[in-house]
């Protein structure tokens, strides 16, 4: 049998895959507590996205609580648990090696924002308005 070589593409397809899987994962593992620490119990908490290194042995979580509210909090319990939740994401996923995760708040949501209050300011919304105007 011949070895097939993965080229760039299909490990970048199996690295976005197995990031949603563990992203499944940690999200169903959270929404049925089975984590018992008091803070992520009385937490929402929103796995906004999972990034793979290339060798699939690290990952990096993005995780949101509902509304923001204590984030530091939230993320500092899900450090806690690092090694259980790695744990049930390596049982549920049959994977070569388990993945050591590494939890990040996920400031894409900010970022945002900021984006939009900038682009509703007068003076910017002044200059969207007039350039509309120029190419009618």
């Amino acid at each position: 049998m011949s070895r097939q070589h993965e080229t760039s593409d299909t490990k970048n397809v199996r690295s976005l895959r197995v990031g949603e899987q563990i992203r499944h994962a940690l999200s169903d593992i959270l929404s049925r507590g089975d984590v018992h620490d008091e803070t992520l119990a009385s937490h929402l908490v929103t796995i906004t996205e999972v990034r793979m290194s290339p060798d699939l042995r690290h990952a990096t979580v993005f995780a949101k609580p509902l509304l923001g509210a204590d984030e530091e909090v939230v993320l500092k319990a899900m450090r806690t648990h690092t090694a259980y939740l790695q744990r049930e994401v390596a049982r549920r996923i049959n994977l070569k090696y388990a993945a050591k995760l590494k939890f990040l708040g996920d400031e894409s949501f900010d970022e945002g924002s900021h984006i939009d209050k900038l682009l509703r300011d007068p003076h910017v919304a002044r200059d969207l308005t007039t350039g509309d105007d120029a190419e009618a």
